[in-house]
């Protein structure tokens, strides 16, 4: 097993990595309530090519960063590759995770183990608070690609004018 190599003086560092597209209020929800177990949360933006974007990934970043203006421990990134090594990049020690049902959670102690033994990495899994479980970024882009009010699947403040279909649908 390999262990994470990094000189880190910043303090717990936590890497949430996803595509984000959209940052809903159920991402918000985690990476709030993991702000006082961390020093720094960087939300890392992947870029999958095989999946086409229904945000481009500059809107994702802007996005983000205006939903965490004021909040100085949140950085955001955009990345291609593998997550450990972003994770190096930014001298994180921990992965950040959100799990809203069961099959999510087996697919995350899967990825968890890998992302372990290949860089020493502890991932930490927060629950989904039960009001966001049904939140997910696939139901907002479908029922915004049908013109549906999705705001109540949104954080507050989240600059919607930069989801592509909904301009003149929200409400």
């Amino acid at each position: 097993m390999k262990t994470l190599q990094c000189t880190n003086t910043q303090g717990r560092i936590a890497l949430f990595p996803g595509s984000f597209d959209p940052f809903t209020r159920g991402h918000e929800s985690i990476v709030r309530r993991a702000l006082p177990l961390f020093d720094q949360i960087v939300i890392a933006i992947g870029i999958n090519p095989d999946k086409a974007g229904f945000m481009t990934m500059e809107q994702r970043k802007e996005w983000i960063e205006t939903i965490f203006t004021n909040e100085p421990k949140v950085k955001v990134v955009i990345y291609t590759g593998l997550t450990v090594d972003v994770a190096r990049q930014h001298n994180a020690q921990f992965l950040l995770r959100g799990v809203r049902m069961i099959q999510d959670f087996e697919t995350e102690m899967h990825m968890a183990e890998v992302n372990r033994q290949l860089s020493g990495l502890e991932t930490v899994l927060l629950y989904t608070l039960p009001e966001d479980s049904h939140v997910s970024s696939t139901i907002v882009r479908e029922l915004a690609r049908y013109g549906e009010d999705v705001t109540s699947f949104l954080p507050s403040g989240a600059p919607l004018d930069l989801l592509p279909t909904t301009k003149n649908t929200l409400k």
